[in-house]
């Protein structure tokens, strides 16, 4: 119960966030978006921060839970690569498009959610040394420079318009470079992610 409650906390700041950024929600804001007393908030956050950082922290791990779980899957390397990616790009995507508020849980320069971000970038980069590890050939590079080349096309990725419908293509090509063959995917039916790919980020925050 007191885990559904602090759900509903983090949900809350969520929606303040949106309207109004990190720096003007109060508490208050956080309360009255849950429709309860000031005080009976302060019995799951210690304070406004602290929501805000559980909240960034919520939203990584959910993030990088689809990255471990496409990376892990039965399909082939480029498609677990893909996968990967994609758990980073749908989260920098979803919230740059929910609000422009939203994006301040993805400053690594922030005090409250800079280590987060840094972490998570840095767990996406292991999982993808092990896959290129466990890769049959890499061409001419090892596997921590071609993660490396990878976070850096998602990051390419993050700031054009048809991001994540570049993604497929975008690694495709990537991957057919770095693994020495042509990458072999799965049909996609217009509109449609791969039915062995990575699904689509929740629409809430929850």
């Amino acid at each position: 119960m007191a885990t559904d409650r602090l759900d509903e906390v983090l949900d809350a700041a969520y929606e303040c966030l949106t309207r109004y950024g990190v720096r003007r929600t109060t508490m208050d804001d956080i309360a009255s978006a849950m429709g309860v007393s000031r005080s009976a908030v302060y019995q799951y956050v210690r304070g406004k921060d602290d929501a805000f950082r559980r909240l960034a922290g919520r939203l990584h791990e959910q993030a990088l839970g689809r990255a471990r779980q496409a990376a892990t899957g039965d399909t082939p390397h480029a498609e677990r690569v893909r996968g990967v990616l994609a758990a980073k790009l749908d989260l920098v995507g979803r919230l740059a498009g929910d609000s422009p508020h939203t994006a301040e849980l993805l400053d690594e320069k922030a005090r409250l959610f800079g280590d987060l971000c840094h972490a998570f970038t840095g767990e996406l980069r292991r999982l993808l040394i092990t896959l290129f590890t466990e890769a049959d050939s890499l061409a001419g590079v090892e596997p921590a420079e071609a993660a490396d080349i990878c976070l850096a096309l998602v990051v390419g990725l993050e700031s054009a318009p048809e991001g994540r419908h570049l993604l497929p293509p975008a690694t495709d090509a990537l991957l057919t470079g770095l693994l020495g063959a042509p990458v072999q995917r799965c049909p996609v039916i217009p509109g449609q992610e791969c039915a062995r790919g990575p699904e689509a980020i929740p629409a809430g925050p929850a």
